[in-house]
């Protein structure tokens, strides 16, 4: 399986972060000047006025789910049509663990690595930033030096930009620096530098159209 058809992983630190992050946020521990939900990057966005959406990452497929039960039925074809017997205990115990596992796995990377962006804000995990907080969309770096912005927070709930994602360095309106993310980064590069123009412009989001 080669690495882009490996499922998204939010490692037990990573998820452990973002408990930290969010026990903060609720005990009101963070300060109105500098904080990131002062920012709105840590906020839950609650739905706002969304425009279109103009680029999204999943985080993780469902289907990784299928895995676990499709080793199983595999086992018990090879122990079924094999001369000894069916261990059913066992089988039905590797079908919960692995089952269960792929579901926590699955649900916490879509939950904490999917990324949303719409012609009004940026949604990376559960942590929302509208694209008029943003000042400045740093070029990649392609120099040897590390520029200030590669050490900067990740926006989100997690720490720092999550595995198999490269960030992209933001200046934020308060003097602040953060990185947005994706896997695809230079698509979400693109699509932001152009939402991000329009905004400074002065242009309308576009509303979806939904059916009535």
């Amino acid at each position: 399986m080669t690495d882009s058809e490996r499922p998204d992983e939010v490692g037990a630190e990573d998820i452990a972060a973002a408990a930290d992050r969010a026990d903060d946020a609720a005990e009101g521990t963070d300060t109105a000047e500098g904080t990131d939900t002062a920012e709105g990057t840590d906020s839950e966005a609650g739905d706002p006025d969304r425009g279109e959406v103009l680029f999204a990452e999943p985080g993780g497929s469902w289907w990784v789910v299928s895995i676990g039960p499709l080793l199983v039925l595999i086992v018990l074809i090879m122990e079924i049509t094999g001369p000894g017997s069916v261990h059913w205990p066992v089988l039905l115990i590797f079908l919960v663990v692995l089952g269960g596992f792929s579901v926590i796995q699955v649900f916490a990377a879509r939950r904490h690595v999917s990324v949303e962006l719409t012609d009004a804000g940026l949604r990376e995990g559960t942590g929302y930033l509208p694209l008029d907080k943003i000042d400045k969309i740093f070029p990649p770096n392609h120099g040897y030096d590390a520029q200030d912005w590669e050490s900067a927070p990740a926006l989100g709930e997690l720490h720092a930009v999550p595995r198999r994602r490269k960030g992209i360095g933001l200046r934020l309106k308060s003097g602040k620096l953060v990185q947005a993310w994706a896997r695809d980064v230079e698509g979400l590069r693109r699509e932001l530098t152009e939402a991000h123009q329009a905004v400074r412009l002065g242009l309308p989001p576009r509303t979806v159209k939904r059916d009535d």
